[in-house]
């Protein structure tokens, strides 16, 4: 008892964009069966300002790092499916790189969240819920969709799989355990229009990732023009799916975390869009002229 009445929990920091709710200070750490700390106490004991500012600062970055890439972009293209070169890395075979990239943005918020202060009320479960159900799909579906994917260079799964550790921990971190929300916010229009971007993006990315796969018949190599989908309106739309999946979230989210994934992910996918646009018009003569490039209508 004494040792236990010494330990004080660790003050919670206001740090929410949005809402009044204020989260009850996070129980102390509990002691487990053989004597040692619980599997959250780590959690527990850097949870406060310091790790609140260091999401923040992380938060920055993965908008700088997304500028960056774009910026890189513009003269190299991404090592990856139809621009892979040797120069990146012995190649992987597609399906396991994909899903080993891809599964720690899965595994992460999930390991974090099982011991968050927040993870427990309705709206930073339904936040959470809806990035971890983006990376059950690229993480245990799309994987065994792909056929006969071009094998993923090591430095491009080494890229990947970094990023998904990063954004797994900054995403998860900051719904499990810092957004705050007010009770009725599942109700709100900014939750509302967000999450219908999100679901309608989401549905849009998977689509055209199976015109994408279907264009080949079996036997057949080479590549075809996209059609069908948004794929009448825009080169990239794959790529369109997927940003305004994550604007609609960011949306819902409204944290700055959130915001700077989606930030980051216009960034990259934007570029690659536009090469993959360059690439068709050089590719086929019979290309439709009046595809834009990432955005139907204006881009």
């Amino acid at each position: 008892m004494g040792a236990l009445g010494s330990l004080r929990p660790q003050p919670r920091v206001p740090s929410a964009p949005l809402g009044s709710a204020r989260l009850p200070p996070a129980p102390p750490p509990t002691m487990a069966a053989g004597g040692g700390e619980g599997p959250c106490a780590f959690w527990r004991r850097v949870s406060g300002a310091e790790e609140r500012r260091l999401l923040e600062l992380q938060a920055y970055g993965l908008v700088a790092l997304g500028a960056g890439a774009a910026l890189l972009l513009r003269f190299v293209p991404m090592p990856y499916g139809r621009y892979s070169s040797p120069r990146f890395g012995c190649p992987l075979p597609a399906r396991p790189a994909w899903a080993l990239q891809e599964l720690p943005a899965l595994l992460v918020p999930l390991g974090v969240a099982a011991c968050g202060a927040a993870a427990s009320r309705w709206p930073n479960r339904v936040l959470l819920g809806c990035f971890v159900l983006h990376y059950v799909h690229r993480a245990l579906i799309f994987p065994f969709l792909i056929r006969q994917g071009k094998p993923t260079p090591f430095f491009t799964f080494l890229l990947a799989l970094l990023f998904c550790i990063y954004n797994g921990y900054l995403q998860g971190r900051s719904l499990s355990n810092y957004a705050e929300y007010p009770s009725g916010w599942l109700k709100d229009p900014c939750f509302i229009t967000g999450f219908i971007g999100w679901l309608v993006g989401m549905a849009i990315n998977i689509h055209s990732d199976h015109i994408l796969r279907n264009l080949r018949k079996p036997g057949e190599t080479g590549y075809k023009i996209p059609r069908g989908g948004m794929f009448e309106y825009v080169s990239g739309a794959n790529f369109f799916g997927e940003i305004l999946e994550w604007f609609g979230f960011a949306l819902a989210c409204c944290t700055i975390e959130s915001l700077a994934f989606a930030l980051c992910t216009l960034f990259i996918l934007g570029s690659r869009a536009k090469q993959h646009h360059q690439w068709y018009l050089e590719k086929f003569e019979d290309y439709p002229k009046d595809r834009k490039i990432l955005i139907p209508f204006v881009y």
